[in-house]
């Protein structure tokens, strides 16, 4: 049986390579269009204030004109307080009332010692008061009812379902009944007349009851009954001429049509034929971003990995956009946009970020409503978004960049706001919230940003300035068992990340390149001369062949140990590009000096490369050779520096070394010039100033 090999689905991804990039480019087509809505888009887009452009606008069916908002509510309010309040009346009450009434009257009357004789003459008319007043009605009255500075209003008393419409002051309240019964009830005892009045006091309750239930069933009816329309248009009838102001009439015609258009083409519209438009567009618009990669970012182009990470961003931000409106969000602004720039921006560069936002926003252009009004919003805050983290090296940028970009929002909002409603006092401020919750959400990017750096292997400026803190437990065992090679990495990082700043480039990859770039010496740090202590060295009892050996395996030794510290392979490019495929001289020239007899494999001194094919692991290598070089200085001065920059450089140049790399000759004299006055003022060199001037 044959063995399936442990890592061949990576020979079959580099085999079908170039057929993967268009099978994962149709994929993200048909997801993001098989999700999105189905039905024909509005042709026309309108704005108040401005000048109807397009032909004279015929209305090809009729349709209701629909209020604006503030007239729903105006007649909302104006239903609501149409409707009055329900109580009911509960004459089961009095049943209650009357039982315990008439015991506690003969209670009271023995326990205070009054006549026998006269007891059934009081409780007979002190109880037909009571009970004229019950047949009256008691109300509770209820604060929020009453608006009027009299306090008394009108409400429906539900009596054996029989509603009919009573003011308060036709009606008791607790306070006025007992009033009444005061005045009412006669007696010649104070005595008996107080006892009794008490007795009523304690048997008086509301027995005309605020149904709150009922109340909001009835307002509720009475809102839904409400006609959301004003008049007709008719079939054939003008709703725009060509040239005209859009005003607040011609507007919400126009806005009804829309409505009333979107709802029939729902049902009315093929929805096979919208499918294979949507296709077309996002297709064309797809395309459109593989072309650009293919002719101005051709590493990304070429790498799987990290196209299929922007195929997924895109797919991502529309799919939420589609599921935003099936849930029909009172606003489509929820949606954090500006994280797709900020994402693409910090992963690869600002062009790109630029470019794949307006990509996104253009495909969603065509799925919500005032199209140009979204692109403008979006673009507007996409820019301010990349501007603002152009080099992410705090985290305190991703807030000010949220900052920033909800400042652009707000202006984009009060200058639209003003151009549609020509009144500050018009301005619907609540509609700015979703721009805030929009901001807050982009600051998901961040988490994100992570994932994505560990799912596709892509390295981040933040991942780099996390690997150049000299804390670091890698750079830390580093300046431990190979201090030389600690301080030399340091001061190659230093000459490097000045050249490849002044030149144009990643200074932080460069930065992070350097401070790894010999890692491979911790593990024999006492075969390379800058960790040598004593003028002892342990290539004396060597052959040339072993100790060139020796110095070669830094760099195998240097990719086995990054790797397994999980390390960015951008980063390892550093360590086995910084010597290219040059010999190990020190050990070839020994050899044949020693050995002239002897043949040489001249293999087994040369580094196994490959050579630099980038400007940072070229400025790199120079910066490596440069610093090393110089340390054998004896008395350094400003020509002798001058002397040896000059070799070192043209040495890498005639060896071709530099041959993959994108450095100019103007490039290579920056760097020079850079070289130079760095080792000078490393080494504390005075420049004769009357020379130069």
């Amino acid at each position: 049986m044959a063995k399936i090999r442990k890592n061949s689905h990576k020979v079959l991804y580099r085999k079908y390579s170039s057929n993967i990039k268009y099978v994962m480019m149709v994929l993200s087509v048909l997801i993001i269009t098989v999700f999105l809505p189905k039905q024909p888009r509005f042709r026309y887009e309108f704005e108040k204030g401005t000048v109807w452009k397009n032909k004279d606008l015929v209305s090809p069916f009729s349709f209701a004109i629909l209020k604006t908002s503030p007239q729903v509510i105006i007649d909302k309010k104006d239903a609501l307080d149409n409707v009055l309040p329900i109580y009911k009346f509960n004459r089961d009450l009095f049943n209650v009332v009357e039982e315990a009434y008439l015991i506690e009257f003969d209670v009271k009357w023995r326990s205070n010692a009054f006549p026998e004789n006269e007891s059934a003459t009081n409780k007979q008319s002190s109880f037909k008061l009571l009970k004229s007043i019950y047949d009256k009605g008691i109300i509770a009255l209820n604060i929020k009812h009453q608006k009027s500075s009299s306090g008394n209003y009108d409400f429906s008393l539900l009596n054996n379902n029989i509603s009919k419409t009573v003011n308060t002051q036709d009606v008791f309240t607790v306070q006025s009944a007992l009033a009444y019964f005061k005045n009412n009830f006669k007696s010649t005892n104070l005595k008996e007349k107080e006892v009794i009045e008490n007795l009523v006091e304690d048997h008086l309750q509301p027995n005309i009851v605020f149904d709150e239930k009922l109340t909001a069933i009835v307002q509720n009816s009475t809102v839904s009954s409400l006609s959301t329309t004003r008049g007709m248009v008719q079939k054939g009838e003008l709703i725009i001429s060509k040239d005209n102001v859009v005003d607040d009439e011609a507007y919400q015609k126009l806005y009804s049509f829309k409505e009333a258009y979107e709802a029939q083409t729902k049902t009315i519209g093929d929805s096979k034929v919208v499918y294979f438009g949507q296709i077309l567009l996002v297709g064309f618009i797809v395309s459109l971003l593989m072309v650009f990669l293919k002719l101005f970012r051709k590493d990304i182009f070429a790498d799987n990995r990290q196209l299929s990470l922007i195929l997924l961003v895109i797919t991502t931000m529309l799919l939420a956009l589609t599921w935003a409106i099936k849930l029909n969000l009172p606003s489509l602004y929820y949606i954090p946009f500006c994280i797709v720039p900020i994402i693409i921006r910090i992963l690869f560069d600002t062009r790109l970020a630029l470019y794949l936002h307006l990509l996104v926003v253009l495909i969603a252009g065509f799925f919500v409503p005032n199209s140009f009004e979204f692109v403008f919003y979006q673009v507007t805050a996409g820019m301010v978004a990349i501007y603002s983290i152009r080099n992410l090296v705090k985290r305190e940028q991703l807030l000010l960049s949220a900052l920033f970009i909800l400042s652009a929002y707000f202006i984009s909002f009060f200058g639209i706001s003003l151009l549609r409603e020509g009144s500050l006092t018009q301005i619907e401020w609540l509609n700015f919230v979703p721009f805030i919750v929009s901001v807050l959400l982009s600051l998901l990017a961040y988490p994100l940003i992570y994932a994505f750096e560990k799912m596709f292997g892509i390295t981040s400026d933040i991942a780099l300035i996390e690997l150049t803190n000299t804390n670091n437990r890698l750079l830390r065992e580093l300046a431990f068992k190979a201090p030389g090679t600690f301080q030399h990495s340091l001061q190659v990082a230093n000459l490097a990340e000045a050249a490849i700043f002044k030149i144009g480039g990643n200074s932080l990859l460069v930065r992070a390149g350097a401070l790894y770039h010999d890692i491979g010496k911790i593990e024999n740090p006492q075969y390379f001369i800058e960790n040598q202590n004593t003028g002892l060295s342990p290539h004396d009892k060597l052959p040339y062949e072993q100790s060139a050996q020796i110095i070669i395996k830094h760099v195998h030794k240097g990719i086995e140990i990054t790797r397994k510290h999980q390390l960015p392979e951008s980063v390892i490019d550093f360590i086995r590009t910084h010597h290219g495929n040059t010999r190990v001289d020190y050990f070839y020239q020994s050899f044949l000096k020693n050995s002239p007899e002897k043949f040489v494999d001249e293999n087994i001194f040369r580094y196994p490369g490959p050579i630099p094919f980038s400007k940072e692991t070229g400025v790199l290598m120079l910066a490596d050779s440069v610093e090393a070089a110089s340390r054998s200085l004896k008395n350094p001065d400003a020509q002798s520096i001058n002397d040896l920059v000059e070799r070192i450089i043209n040495y890498k140049l005639e060896q071709n070394q530099l041959d993959n790399c994108d450095i100019t000759l103007k490039d290579i004299e920056t760097i020079k010039l850079i070289f130079k006055t760095m080792l000078m003022s490393i080494y504390h060199v005075r420049i004769d100033y009357q020379q130069t001037l």
